[in-house]
């Protein structure tokens, strides 16, 4: 019979091996606890895995610490960062101040007599007039140039009601006020006439209202923006004019469309060209707008911000930075210059910052900003806010090297913390001691022991007064290897009074105590330092110590799938024999029934 004939889903061997029906020896019972016995070790096996991947990781954590403690180090192993400055100023509102490292340390006292302001180039008018004659009967509010678009609605003269439409040319706005406010309550004789008076050798372009009665403008239910596009404003009298040139330009239309004095032209290829501070601005004047060339001025390095005053009809360029300096400008290709008015504008010079310093000479800046180009202070940067006296302290900036120093403190003891608590052993309340997972491993243990030697030094050379960390207030700790900051009245007091001696102490290049511990550190810390190379062997121990418990639960495997095989097999054979045994059973005992019966028949006959 087969070992492995199909019954259903089950095979023989099976069936056998779920109940040793064959044999009576509950055998599967026997292969566990062989199998159990072949893999005891794995349990050792990945303990020790285990371990090492701790190992490991506190491997990684002891670097980090120590990378921390490292950049601590570094800081005050800076002779520069002894210098860093702070600075007080008694008139806020006057100035602002800061000082870099190394300083002069001392008391200054600013006298702003003037702060410095920016120049500024003024066009000259901007736009064309709104017509170039007086008869306006043909000129349609809609496309009139006034410097701000005219709205539809009402507007009151005199008590009475006018409707204002865009469509309207504005002669039909001056009809529209005589009629209405010849009804009035004064009759003809209160009647307004409206008149434009065209440009004429730099005066006009402007609308004039009047009568034989004080004429009164407006009301608090106007609509229409018509009377301040005008420049129409009552001032109690029977004649109102515009207070200012009523042209205007148009600064979101392309340029030929724009209403600036002459139009603008960019030489008929596109390509208008102009500069601003030797700086090349271009435009094309069928597709630009103004405000897209005032924007590429603006974006520019020119070192400018171009506006429109529409106030005053004129464009600007103001300076992006303050003080008495000129603005060039020219027209290469094209006249957009000359047509916006800018070229025949004048130059608004700025001022230089006036001051004085300690009431000495008077002293100028081309900026608000007094550095030391123009003060003679190194280091000492002076922003201006306004005009008067304010005195500026300089000092050492004590509170940070304090600081950095607390922190390296803080920072040591967590390194020395975290490696006590993996190396020292522990024993239990009956004796047993439990070793720490680091404990016997020297290339620790020596970190702990060298930067305990390092910080208890004192380095040869050191200055009196401060010749090692007990000279700062920092002890050690009588039992363990962690350093004590309990109170910093000594450390400030030597900050202040002694700072170059806690500078040497730090800094030196030779035995400077964050010099030479950052040197260490450097090297600990190093892809070639102690750590990375321990860190090194425990992954590869760990990764060796995986592919042995694979291959040991390989050969279990294996084993299993052989074990039961052979036991399955001998269930088969010993069914097999059993079946034989019994067929032959059957047979003999069937012979022996036949041979008793055959004597008795012969005797009967």
């Amino acid at each position: 019979m087969s070992a492995t004939s199909s019954t259903g889903n089950s095979t023989t061997a099976d069936v056998l091996a779920m109940s040793g029906l064959a044999s009576g020896i509950n055998w599967t019972s026997i292969v566990n606890e062989m199998l159990t016995a072949e893999a005891a070790p794995e349990t050792q096996m990945n303990a020790e895995e285990t371990a090492d991947q701790n190992k490991k990781t506190a491997y990684q954590t002891i670097g980090t610490d120590l990378t921390t403690l490292k950049t601590d180090a570094t800081t005050l192993s800076n002779p520069d960062f002894f210098g860093t400055r702070t600075t007080s100023v008694s008139e806020p509102s006057v100035a602002s101040a800061t000082a870099a490292s190394g300083t002069s340390l001392g008391t200054y006292t600013f006298d702003v007599t003037h702060l410095a302001s920016d120049s500024v180039w003024e066009g000259s008018t901007a736009s064309a007039p709104l017509n170039p004659s007086s008869d306006v009967s043909g000129l349609v509010l809609s496309s009139a140039g006034f410097a701000t678009p005219v709205t539809a609605g009402t507007i009151t003269v005199n008590g009475q009601t006018i409707t204002i439409s865009t469509s309207d040319t504005l002669q039909d706005v001056f009809n529209n006020i005589y009629a209405a406010t010849e009804n009035g309550p004064n009759g003809a004789a209160g009647a307004v006439t409206g008149s434009y008076i065209p440009l004429s050798n730099g005066t006009g372009d402007e609308i004039e209202l009047s009568s034989g009665h004080p004429i009164t403008l407006g009301s608090d239910t106007d609509t229409s923006n018509f009377l301040q596009v005008a420049e129409l404003y009552n001032n109690g009298t029977d004649s109102v004019t515009s207070a200012a040139a009523l042209g205007g330009v148009n600064l979101s239309s392309n340029m030929d469309e724009a209403n600036t004095s002459i139009p603008i032209q960019d030489g008929g290829s596109g390509d208008g060209e102009f500069l601003i501070n030797g700086v090349q601005i271009d435009y094309d004047a069928s597709t630009d707008s103004i405000s897209d060339v005032l924007q590429r001025i603006n974006d520019s390095a020119a070192g400018v911000t171009a506006t429109y005053d529409s106030a005053n009809n004129c464009f600007e360029l103001t300076d992006t930075s303050p003080g008495d300096v000129g603005i060039s400008l020219q027209d290469v290709t094209g006249n957009f210059l000359k047509a916006t008015g800018l070229s025949a504008g004048q130059l608004q010079a700025g001022n230089n910052l006036e001051y004085t310093i300690n009431s000495g000479d008077p002293l100028t800046s081309q900026s608000n900003t007094i550095d030391a180009g123009s003060s003679g202070i190194t280091g000492l940067s002076i922003t201006a806010l306004g005009e008067g006296i304010t005195t500026i302290t300089v000092g050492s900036d004590t509170s940070t090297i304090s600081s950095a120093i607390s922190s390296f403190v803080t920072d040591y003891n967590a390194v020395q913390n975290y490696i006590s608590s993996q190396t020292i052993s522990t024993t239990s309340s009956t004796g047993t001691v439990t070793p720490g997972l680091l404990t016997g491993d020297m290339d620790v243990e020596n970190i702990a022991f060298s930067l305990r030697q390092m910080v208890d030094a004192t380095p040869s050379g050191g200055t009196t007064g401060v010749e090692n960390l007990n000279d700062l207030g920092i002890e050690s700790n009588g039992n363990d290897n962690t350093l004590s900051l309990s109170d910093t009245t000594t450390l400030n007091s030597a900050l202040t009074n002694n700072l170059s001696a806690v500078q040497s102490l730090f800094t030196n290049s030779t035995t400077g105590l964050a010099t030479t511990l950052g040197t260490y550190l450097t090297g600990v810390t190093g892809s070639k330092g102690v750590l990375a190379t321990d860190e090194s062997s425990m992954t590869s121990e760990a990764k060796s110590m995986a592919t042995s418990i694979s291959t040991l639960q390989a050969k279990i495997a294996n084993d299993q799938t052989t074990l039961d095989n052979e036991f399955a097999a001998m269930e088969t054979a010993i069914e097999s024999i059993n079946t034989d045994k019994q067929f032959l059973n059957d047979y003999f005992n069937s012979s022996g029934s036949s041979s008793q019966s055959a004597p008795n028949a012969a005797g009967s006959g």
